[in-house]
């Protein structure tokens, strides 16, 4: 009866592990993560056109390019031919890190832009209201316990 029995070899997870599947590879990897830093592309070109305009503004927002000794495994991807030597450039597009500190700062100003320009248009539309036809009917439902008979 024994002899019918698989050998425990055989019965291992790895052998019962389905097929690993081909996917399509990543446009841009993702870069190992520095404690307190943020990464971000950033568009050097479009089409073989330089966009200096743009590299320029994120320069000084604070985004810092990184280079090939901070994340080695980018060596073979980096572009030969890029601007920026002994930097990560991939497809036009310049890996930049920042402190996480810039970035919730940057979120903090834009939070408080938003709000600013969502306050004035509902001033300016509120202004146009009138009483006797309300742009805005403010609905309120309750709930109301009756006596049970």
């Amino acid at each position: 009866m024994a002899e019918n029995r698989m050998t425990r070899e055989l019965e291992t997870r790895a052998v019962q592990e389905r097929p690993k599947q081909w996917m399509p590879p990543e446009l841009l990897p993702e870069p190992d993560k520095a404690p307190g830093y943020k990464y971000r592309w950033v568009r050097t070109s479009t089409l073989n056109s330089a966009d200096p305009r743009n590299i320029s503004a994120k320069l000084r927002e604070g985004w810092e390019p990184v280079t090939l000794e901070e994340q080695p495994k980018f060596r073979l991807l980096a572009d030969p031919q890029s601007r920026f030597k002994d930097n990560i450039e991939i497809g036009g597009l310049l890996l930049c890190k920042t402190p996480i500190e810039f970035v919730e700062q940057r979120n903090e100003y834009v939070d408080k832009q938003t709000q600013a320009q969502t306050e004035a248009v509902d001033n300016n539309l509120m202004r146009q209201n009138d009483p006797r036809m309300p742009l805005f009917k403010e609905r309120k439902s309750g709930t109301s316990f009756g006596k049970g008979v």
